[in-house]
């Protein structure tokens, strides 16, 4: 059983939660004004873990028979057969549990939005078979993690929290508009829609820097409408080099260093964001 816990782990990239859990952490801190209640900062940390990996487990599951036929992906866990899709369904049914208890034990408001995070974060799974706008559905579906700690804190919405996840969405969908360009022929090939397969590598890149730069103006404009001040300030700056450098080494006719932008800058992003956003509302 361990051996199949590590396998699913190391199949949904578990350590890769760090994507959306630092704006999660900073939401929960900016609704909290200041440090959260221990009890709601652990149930917020066991709903966002079991979200994320329902939607990635699940995902694995959706995308099988794709990923067995796509070089890039047939060596992970379900096509390779060190997983059977059963086993892994039991993990997405356990996790999704999560999500809607630690909900449960939250509030009222949380408990009754939780299905339908679920189906936002699961229907993920089949826009790139109809819509080339699936990167901005991943985006929304990262996007409800501030919004969520939010709501687990206050038990009501608010125009900053919607801002952050409006930032969130938009820098998910440009750096997943970098990512998929790794599939860029395989997508075309098998008629599976995104960005890139649809516009080329060179025009996909391009709007990828578009909505890095939405999703920077949106972070700045937050520092208007909210008590952070010039650490956070600090924070957004160092963010925008980091998206800089991962334009800049990410070519059309170069992909070779996308996964360093994709996996390694991108949990720069957030975790510097979070660190430098509470630091800022702690000290002022």
């Amino acid at each position: 059983m361990l051996r199949k816990l590590r396998i699913i782990l190391e199949m949904i990239k578990f350590e890769h939660t760090i994507f959306a859990l630092p704006f999660a952490v900073m939401s929960m801190f900016l609704a909290s004004r200041g440090i959260p209640q221990l009890d709601k900062i652990g149930w917020i940390l066991v709903a966002m873990v079991g979200a994320r990996s329902c939607a990635m487990s699940f995902n694995r599951i959706v995308d099988a028979d794709i990923d067995a036929i796509n070089p890039r992906t047939a060596k992970r866990a379900i096509p390779s057969g060190h997983l059977k899709k059963w086993e892994t369904w039991i993990f997405t049914i356990i996790s999704a549990s999560l999500l809607v208890f630690s909900a449960f034990k939250l509030n009222l408001l949380a408990f009754r939005l939780s299905p339908v995070a679920l189906i936002v974060i699961m229907l993920y799974s089949y826009t790139k078979r109809f819509t080339s706008l699936s990167h901005l559905w991943l985006g929304i579906s990262l996007a409800i993690s501030p919004i969520g700690a939010w709501i687990a804190v206050t038990g009501q919405f608010a125009v900053l929290p919607l801002l952050l996840g409006l930032a969130v969405m938009f820098w998910t969908a440009g750096f997943d508009i970098i990512y998929a360009c790794q599939d860029f022929d395989f997508d075309k090939r098998k008629g599976l829609h995104s960005i890139p397969a649809k516009l080329g590598i060179q025009v996909s890149l391009w709007i990828s820097s578009g909505m890095h730069i939405l999703a920077v103006f949106i972070l700045i404009g937050i520092s208007v409408t909210s008590e952070l001040g010039s650490i956070y300030l600090i924070g957004v700056g160092i963010v925008v080099a980091i998206l800089v450098y991962e334009h800049i080494i990410v070519k059309p006719d170069d992909l070779s260093r996308v996964n360093l932008a994709f996996f390694t800058l991108n949990g720069m992003v957030s975790l510097v964001l979070m660190v430098l956003s509470i630091v800022d509302l702690l000290i002022t």
